[in-house]
């Protein structure tokens, strides 16, 4: 059996762990590429194999940096199944028409306004070619064995992290492996905590926060002292998002806020189209996360939901104090750069950072101090205030990860450390050697392991 690891390796982003046995070959997750510019350009790189070669693809979850890439792979020929949960699968048509219309967007952009490099701009990918990803699918059961072929089976079970995330339990050639995904927090605002393996020859072990520890904050009152400073000042609070699941954690603590009295009566706004869709898979799925049906009503209640780009524009040109919670998370893309092109250089606004932000991205370098920052081919003086809450991580922290192997038994064979830059990902192989003495590597891209 052979492990090659074509994405999600020395990165955070563009996961693709591909496994060969027996003539079958398997690709666990198959994610887009973002971040710095060496990066975004593998996503217009063909993979080391004929897609057409591939039998199946196995989903952990429905962010962007584990099923964009998907649109690619069927386009180039994939005609295999799509294995994941129900809200893996709901969330990832959301995601994916949401990036085809993005890169479209951006394309037709860039051609108008001439700041492409290239004579004429292309998508990645456009809606029609997402939309082909669709039929693939193929829903599972939590915790029920999926025979995938006559000797090889797989079993999902929760991850945590957003709703319908799953680790994956691969049983082949009289094996176990079992692929982390991005592993959740035990005490997260919405999700359940992530399940235990507990035997496996072979861990591949997300390592995204490796070497940090989340620090014991009090995100309330932080979001609460931020959105009145920023009042008090006649400012305007924008909250650049992930759309699933942390735009609905936001949503769930300003609610709240709100409920409490701790807040002042302005406009509260989602203007994530994607985001609101996600609302209703978390009404459809009520046993993958904590909220109440009528939890769910009340805290929509709330907010003023945005959908059309009109509205954006007129609650940009609203001069009065507002809050908006907008994608996407990274600021790679999405409506939040609409509001940061007039906002970013007003000293009243402030910024709240409220997930990991990749190596390259715009939340990175607004992270880093940043003076400027380069929006649609024009560079904005960044006079805001940026702040950071990094108790809305849905990413399990370091102790969490290390929490996670602690009921394997016996020692697996190796752990291979993913989905993590270079640094986290080798802090976190010498925790685990001085806890546990178990075998780890932390895998180049495309390297090739046999097992």
């Amino acid at each position: 059996m052979k492990i090659k690891f074509i994405g999600g390796a020395g990165t955070v982003t563009g996961s693709k762990t591909l496994i060969e046995s027996n003539g079958i070959r398997i690709l666990i997750d198959c994610g887009l590429f973002q971040g710095i510019k060496p990066l975004r350009e593998l996503n217009w790189e063909p993979l080391p194999i004929l897609p057409s070669t591939i039998d199946f693809v196995l989903l952990t979850h429905g962010h962007l940096d584990h099923c964009g890439w998907l649109p690619r792979l069927v386009s180039q020929g994939f005609k295999g199944k799509i294995y994941c949960s129900v809200p893996t699968a709901a969330i990832s048509k959301l995601i994916l028409l949401d990036s085809a219309k993005i890169q479209e967007e951006d394309a037709n952009r860039a051609n108008k306004e001439h700041f492409s490099k290239h004579e004429k701009a292309e998508p990645l990918y456009n809606v029609e070619q997402a939309e082909e990803v669709f039929p693939l699918f193929k829903v599972i059961k939590p915790n029920e064995e999926v025979p995938l072929d006559a000797e090889i089976a797989a079993v999902f079970r929760n991850a945590g992290h957003i709703i319908g995330a799953c680790s994956i339990e691969l049983k082949i050639e009289g094996k176990t492996l079992v692929f982390s995904g991005d592993i959740g927090r035990d005490n997260d605002v919405l999700m359940y905590s992530p399940i235990k393996p507990q035997m496996a020859d072979y861990v591949f072990l997300e390592s995204t926060y490796g070497n940090r520890i989340h620090p014991d904050e009090d995100v309330k009152l932080l979001l609460e002292t931020y959105i009145n400073t920023a009042y008090q000042n006649s400012g305007t609070v924008i909250i650049p998002s992930f759309a699933v699941e942390r735009a609905q954690s936001i949503m769930y603590l300003i609610w709240q806020l709100k409920k409490e009295e701790k807040i002042p009566n302005i406009p509260y706004v989602v203007d994530t189209p994607m985001g609101i869709s996600v609302l209703d898979v978390f009404l459809n799925n009520k046993k993958w996360h904590k909220l109440s049906e009528q939890d769910c009503t009340e805290m929509c209640q709330t907010f003023t939901m945005i959908s059309e780009y009109q509205e954006t524009i007129e609650m940009i040109y609203n001069k009065n104090p507002k809050v908006i919670i907008a994608a996407s998370g990274m600021i790679t893309g999405g409506r939040v750069l609409s509001y940061l092109e007039k906002y970013i250089g007003l000293p009243e606004t402030t910024v709240i950072i409220v997930g990991y932000q990749a190596e390259g991205t715009r939340g990175r370098k607004l992270l880093e101090g940043a003076i400027d920052i380069k929006i649609y081919g024009k560079y904005y003086p960044v006079l805001a205030k940026i702040y950071e809450i990094e108790g809305l991580s849905a990413h399990g922290d370091q102790t969490d990860l290390l929490n996670w192997l602690s009921e394997l038994k016996p020692k697996p064979k190796k752990v291979f450390l993913v989905h993590g830059e270079n640094q986290p990902a080798d802090e976190l192989r010498i925790k685990i050697q001085e806890k546990y003495g178990f075998d780890c590597v932390v895998p180049l891209m495309g390297q090739e392991f046999e097992l």
